[in-house]
């Protein structure tokens, strides 16, 4: 196995950033139906609108839940215009692994997700 294939399931068996904030400014969840696999992204902005946290949940192959796990080192201290900037090769990069194209849409759910609970982050939030 090489090095990266290393990382990835280390990232899959001690992922970081793995669960819930309970206020978050935005989140979404998103799912690969032909797959199983599900993510949520929570982020928490700063009063200056960038990331302060990010936390994802769910569950999925290691490679989807690897991806969302580094994904959300890279999220913090970003504001929601550069997620929805980030593009697919970063993910690709990112992973350092040839992705097949059976495994792109494994690869890019964090980031469809966090492009997602960024959205959000800027809509008002919901009456309760």
């Amino acid at each position: 196995m090489d090095l990266y294939s290393e990382i990835i399931l280390d990232y899959f068996k001690n992922p970081v950033n793995k669960g819930k904030i309970v206020e978050p400014t935005g989140t979404a969840t998103e799912d690969n139906p032909t797959c199983g696999d599900k993510i949520r992204v929570d982020l928490l902005l700063d009063k200056k609108g960038k990331v302060l946290e990010a936390k994802f949940s769910g569950e999925g192959c290691a490679i989807s839940q690897a991806a969302t796990s580094m994904l959300t080192e890279k999220l913090i201290g970003k504001t929601p215009a550069q997620i929805k900037k980030i593009d697919n090769e970063m993910i690709y990069k990112m992973l350092n692994i040839p992705i097949s194209p059976a495994r792109v849409k494994c690869a890019l759910l964090g980031l469809v997700t966090a492009k997602k609970a960024a959205i959000l982050c800027g809509a008002p939030a919901a009456k309760k």
